[in-house]
């Protein structure tokens, strides 16, 4: 079971208040001020929320162009992931202003007041804003993301969908693997060792309804499990975090009525 209330060591305390741009003649400053959550593994102490300003007037319209500002402006060792900038690759995914998204999708002109961003909740941090996903990705592994099928087709043949079969996939194949819907799951914080969660459990829905896929028995039954997948509570803040729009909660719901139909 998860422990929902952090001990003292790890609670943020106050950090540095870094030194307002000084103000150029003949140009005026927008500024804005960002806190941001900052942890080292190598210092001991508490973590702590450190306040950055930005003259938003020199800086590019999305929050990761803040924290990259920041970065190679301000403090080079301020460290976090990212990758393509266009809200592909899932690598950017943080808590800004309290909701989880990416960083690189986020307009600045969309959020009040001081902007506050932490990592994705309910991970242990690496550092700075980069969560430990490695059980994540191992509990994604355990479902085995690809297609497995008994056909003998020809090396140089593809297997044909037809559109209906390939539609069934809209709304599962575009999921990035960000892990905003994860990270934001009560039912993953209570039980995150033992239930897959929705980002893994949206993937296996992905595989069961494929149509070449040939392992649909195989892969309900190695979710029929008191934990795997029926820890979902049906909260939805699942659907509420996905920053690409997609419904990880009804796909969930769908692999319980497979489970009805293979046994």
């Amino acid at each position: 079971m998860a422990q929902l209330i952090l001990p003292k060591e790890a609670r943020p305390k106050k950090g540095k208040i870094w030194n307002k741009p000084a103000k150029t003649e003949g140009h005026e400053q927008n500024l804005q001020q960002i806190d941001i959550y900052r942890y080292n593994p190598e210092k001991i102490g508490n973590p702590t929320i450190d306040s950055f300003y930005i003259d938003l007037n020199d800086c590019g319209p999305m929050v990761l162009d803040a924290i990259i500002k920041i970065k190679n402006e301000i403090d080079p060792s301020l460290t976090f992931r990212r990758s393509c900038r266009e809200g592909v690759c899932g690598s950017c995914a943080m808590n800004i202003n309290g909701i989880n998204g990416l960083a690189c999708t986020t307009h600045i002109d969309e959020l009040k007041g001081v902007i506050k961003i932490y990592p994705l909740p309910h991970r242990e941090v690496i550092k700075d804003l980069v969560p430990d996903v490695k059980k994540i990705y191992e509990q994604l592994e355990s479902i085995e993301p690809w297609l497995q099928s008994n056909r003998k087709m020809p090396k140089d043949t593809e297997q044909i969908q037809s559109p209906e079969e390939r539609e069934t996939l809209d709304g599962l194949y575009e999921c990035i693997l960000c892990f905003c819907c994860s990270t934001s799951c009560p039912s993953y914080w209570w039980n995150g060792d033992k239930y897959l969660g929705p980002a893994v459990l949206l993937q296996a829905y992905r595989w069961i309804i494929d149509s070449r896929d040939d392992a649909v028995v195989k892969r309900v039954k190695a979710l029929e499990d008191p934990f795997k997948l029926y820890r979902c509570h049906t909260i939805m803040n699942c659907t509420q975090a996905c920053p690409k729009g997609l419904n990880p909660a009804n796909a969930i719901a769908k692999i319980k009525d497979e489970m009805i139909l293979e046994f």
